[in-house]
């Protein structure tokens, strides 16, 4: 039976309840974007969500919407604490996969003449591709541990940034409830010199020159001003990450017929919030968060040595910052307006930032009256957007927005639209400087496999899901 979809406005898509599904889906695209959006399984996915038991207000999904592993990517649900469930595919395999962005004092143009040599530095600081480890930080399986429990935090006990650096990332750098004793070994194993490595596919390393300024008020209150060199850090959890997911889909496609759950795809397997496999689902995604977090803070550290170096500037002339630092694939526990009273509620964000509204009190104090940064990254060859929270995404989207861009063509399709080209060249002659582990990863990544960047956060910003601060271009790309 054909999916029945009808349009509720020019950014706004609605899938009316039908078959099994216990509420409606939202969709938000304009009429071009949906038209890619059809192409695939990815609305079908957003029907799929809201059958799940326990799913309070609409399956949603962002702009950026694609195909993923039972949740569609750029998708976002919110679970009843007593009836609903928890499911590892409305989380995703790289738990806890965010974007860092950093800002320094300088001017991007005057780091021109030494670009191709900076370019080579982050790229030899900071290991990249599959599989790829850094050896001088193996840890033993007692640290492992603590940062599975303390997350960015323990990276600047070892020297590795500031305290200050805390007060600006989601959460402060540390989920709540990790418990790394419900690691499996290999889970362990694989994350054990993975910290401080970029990995492969769509993570990268991007020094970047401020565009635009959309809101100079707010973006001077974040340190921001046009011509700015930046910096953006695009990771995740790595090999551990995936492990805790891998491990855990396994363990609840096992059980989930045990809580008489029927599922249109097995995908979706899932537990109640309420059991014990929902709780250790819970516990071990937090740990393998906190690892992204160090992660994260550790690779930040090598960006600010490698600038330093390679530029012949003080820490102090350099004044690398923290502007603020999201999580994309996670489930938390938030507190929700619905139906015109607050409830605690579980809200899966795959693929989607987290974009809370001026006052909310989970923000920092120093941003809480202007609310959350919300960090878009585009393709590695156009831009990237930074955005604010507002009061309509905490009403219509659990106060969640677009995460990047959204693949357009699948990474077979991209690596058949990039045969025979010069990509490298190609970014060069842009003035853009790409470093990458290996040429199969820059097919698979090249600019037209994503959707327009800035066509997805003018959806957002019309859908009053976020409100635009400021445009990023790229300068240096280091690529898995």
């Amino acid at each position: 039976m054909a999916l029945k979809i009808r349009k509720r406005s020019d950014w706004c898509w609605e899938i009316p309840r039908q078959g099994a599904m216990r509420t409606f889906g939202l969709v938000y695209a304009s009429a071009a974007l949906m038209a890619s959006i059809r192409q695939d399984e990815a609305l079908q996915q957003v029907a799929n969500v809201a059958t799940l038991p326990g799913i309070v207000g609409p399956a949603i999904a962002m702009p950026d919407i694609h195909w993923g592993y039972g949740f569609p990517i750029g998708g976002v649900a919110a679970f009843d604490p007593d009836e609903g469930v928890v499911s590892p595919g409305g989380v995703g395999y790289d738990i806890n996969c965010g974007v860092r962005l950093l800002r320094t004092a300088l001017e991007a143009d005057s780091i021109e003449p030494l670009a191709d040599k900076l370019a080579d530095r982050l790229y030899q600081a900071v290991p990249s591709g599959v599989g790829s480890t850094r050896k001088q930080l193996r840890l033993t399986q007692k640290e492992l541990k603590r940062v599975l429990v303390d997350g960015a935090a323990w990276a600047v006990r070892q020297g590795f940034g500031q305290m200050q650096d805390l007060e600006r990332i989601e959460d402060g750098g540390k989920l709540a409830g990790a418990d790394p004793d419900l690691l499996s070994e290999r889970a362990l194993e694989r994350g054990r010199d993975q910290l401080g490595t970029l990995g492969s596919g769509n993570h990268f390393l991007e020094v970047q020159r401020v565009d635009e300024i959309f809101d100079e008020a707010a973006a001077g209150r974040l340190g921001l001003f046009a011509g700015q060199l930046m910096v953006s850090i695009h990771t995740g959890s790595r090999g551990l990450g995936y492990q805790v997911c891998d491990d855990q889909v396994r363990l609840m496609q096992k059980t989930v017929h045990r809580y008489g759950i029927t599922l249109p795809d097995r995908q979706l397997c899932c537990a109640p919030l309420t059991s014990p496999e929902g709780r250790d689902y819970l516990a071990a995604m937090a740990a393998a968060a906190n690892f992204a977090f160090a992660n994260r803070q550790i690779i930040s550290s090598e960006v600010r040595k490698a600038l330093t170096e390679t530029l012949g500037r003080t820490e102090t002339d350099l004044g690398l910052a923290t502007v603020w630092d999201v999580c994309h694939n996670i489930a938390k526990w938030e507190e929700h307006r619905v139906d015109g009273r607050v409830r605690r509620l579980c809200v899966h964000r795959k693929g989607a930032t987290r974009a809370f509204a001026p006052g909310h009190p989970d923000l920092p104090a120093s941003l809480r009256d202007m609310g959350q940064p919300v960090l878009v990254p585009g393709d590695m060859g156009r831009c990237s957007y930074v955005m604010l929270g507002t009061e309509d995404a905490m009403r219509n989207s659990y106060g969640s927005c677009s995460h990047g861009a959204g693949r357009l063509l699948s990474r077979h399709a991209a690596k058949k639209a990039a045969r025979g080209r010069d990509i490298f060249g190609d970014l060069k002659a842009q003035g853009i400087r790409l470093r990458a582990a290996g040429r199969g990863t820059v097919a698979e990544e090249i600019p037209e496999a994503y959707k327009d960047v800035t066509e997805v956060v003018s959806v957002a910003e019309q859908a009053g899901l976020g409100r635009l601060l400021a445009r990023l271009t790229p300068l240096v790309v280091v690529k898995g």
